[in-house]
């Protein structure tokens, strides 16, 4: 019984790892991916309002840089951004870490 509750435990384990892995790096993801969105939801519609579409991605990301820059120079913005990923790690790491006092008590 006590190896069945020590696999169990671990296994919980293993699922918050997986599943703070998972938001992780959604949240890093997301911050590479929105700029290039932007870059394809600017040039479809430069597109549709008849500039071709290779012409409206050639438009659209100088627009991109150019508001990357403006949240890039906010004061602030990108050191708490980049704190709030730091802190969901952390927050992850003590989770799983948790797990450990319950796998030391089943053993």
């Amino acid at each position: 019984m006590k190896k069945l509750n020590l696999f169990l435990i671990r296994l919980l384990q293993f699922v918050v790892f997986a599943l703070f892995t998972f938001f992780v790096l959604v949240y890093f993801g997301a911050m590479v991916l929105l700029p290039l969105d932007i870059v394809v939801l600017i040039s479809k519609l430069l597109g549709s309002l008849g500039l071709g579409t290779l012409l409206g991605a050639i438009i659209a990301v100088p627009v991109v840089g150019y508001l990357g820059k403006i949240v890039y120079n906010t004061p602030g913005l990108i050191p708490m951004i980049i704190e709030n990923g730091i802190d969901l790690v952390n927050v992850g790491k003590q989770r799983v870490e948790a797990f450990n006092k319950f796998a030391e008590a089943a053993k």
